[in-house]
């Protein structure tokens, strides 16, 4: 029954064309309504644009604590990608529901929605909460906009399971995400006469050299009880633009670059490092030849690492419910972190394969399907008993 449920809503919310660059507010409409028909009580956050929106709602009696569910609304986009069924329909084939999200992740939002939609939330013995989001493929950029809105209004679950696809095992651990785009100003001129510019690409150069520095050094860094690989902190360069012709000086130069951590101190170390780095070392020089000199940084996402923990209830909640005896960390990010950072047990669980994810005919197993609804049915009979 519940199974059918899940499948009814998820051919909804496939419909809804979510694509990170586009409103999300159909779909966050879609599920605060079914919500309120629950007679759940829901918060709307929205971001500066207005066209994105997060809800947070809850079942079952208004008491601090309580059980959260997780998903974000929004997907990968389509184009380009050579698709042999509309993305955007839900298609059944070989015990397999195809779609955009299917998997990553409207798979367990409808999961979700159809647990909710099967209880008395008057036999609740502590809340429900759900949580769906915008903009987690670029940034996790609702979460941080939910998380801080619940931090203010002092509302902590005491549990969080975040539904990424994970094949429903228990994931307790990833590194953070951290992407920036550093930009520098300078003074063009003649190259024949260094000395009267100043050179963006040069003091952009220097600042990548720093970069590769730490990288090093993060290396010495790594907890020896580290699960991941590698076990430290890793730093990346993505992209170095500047420059117009040989001959003239560059007064402009982007890096764009990012790190992984697998601790909150060092993502701490490599910022203040640089800061220093930047406001003792490269700008005085700059500014020196020409006052207007400037190095500023764009933050295009700081998502937390979800850090295991020697006691985790979530951990040991999800392990109940679905007979897991063992857990896992991976390498990509989630929302999980940002919802430690709020003082929640967090896990990540949830129906399907990453690697299914954000490619075409993307997919999700309907047994896989079958497990997560088993896995909150369950959920459901613990909350209720």
């Amino acid at each position: 029954m519940t199974l059918q449920r899940t499948q009814d809503i998820l051919a909804d919310l496939i419909a809804f064309e979510t694509v990170s660059a586009d409103s999300n507010l159909q779909i966050i409409s879609y599920l605060r309504d079914r919500l309120q028909a629950l007679g759940a009580r829901c918060i709307e956050t929205r971001d500066d644009t207005g066209t994105k929106a997060n809800v947070f709602a809850s079942i079952g009696p208004d008491i601090p604590g309580g059980i959260l569910l997780s998903g974000h609304t929004d997907v990968v986009p389509v184009a380009d990608q050579n698709w042999t069924s509309d993305p955007f329909l839900m298609t059944e084939k070989d015990g397999r529901l195809y779609g955009r999200g299917t998997c990553d992740m409207k798979g367990f939002i409808a999961a979700a929605l159809a647990l909710a939609e099967t209880l008395d939330a008057r036999k609740l013995t502590q809340p429900l909460h759900f949580a769906f989001t915008y903009d987690e493929e670029t940034g996790c950029l609702g979460a941080q906009n939910m998380v801080n809105d619940l931090s203010e209004r002092g509302i902590v679950p005491d549990i969080a399971i975040i539904g990424e696809p994970t094949e429903m095992c228990l994931i307790e651990g990833h590194k953070g995400c951290y992407e920036y785009t550093t930009r520098f100003v300078g003074l063009e001129g003649h190259s024949s006469a260094p000395d009267d510019g100043v050179n963006a690409a040069e003091y952009a150069a220097r600042y990548v050299g720093k970069l590769l520095e730490l990288r090093q050094i993060l290396k010495s860094r790594a907890p020896t009880s580290s699960p991941f690989e590698p076990p430290w902190t890793t730093i990346n360069v993505g992209f170095f633009n500047s420059g117009v012709a040989h001959n003239v000086i560059a007064s402009k130069a982007d890096v764009g670059w990012e790190m992984r951590p697998v601790q909150a101190s060092d993502a701490d170390f490599v910022k203040q490092t640089l800061s220093d780095y930047v406001t003792q070392g490269l700008l005085p020089e700059m500014q020196a030849v020409h006052s207007e000199a400037s190095i500023t940084q764009d933050i295009t996402a700081e998502v937390a690492g979800l850090e295991p923990m020697e006691e985790n209830a979530a951990r040991k909640l999800v392990a109940e419910l679905t007979g897991a005896n063992g857990t896992g960390v991976v390498s990509f990010a989630t929302e999980a972190g940002l919802f430690q950072q709020l003082g929640t047990h967090a896990i990540v669980c949830g129906p399907g394969s990453i690697t299914q994810a954000h490619k075409a005919d993307e997919y999700v197993e309907i047994e896989q399907l079958d497990l997560c609804c088993r896995m909150l049915d369950r959920l459901g009979q613990r909350l209720t008993s």
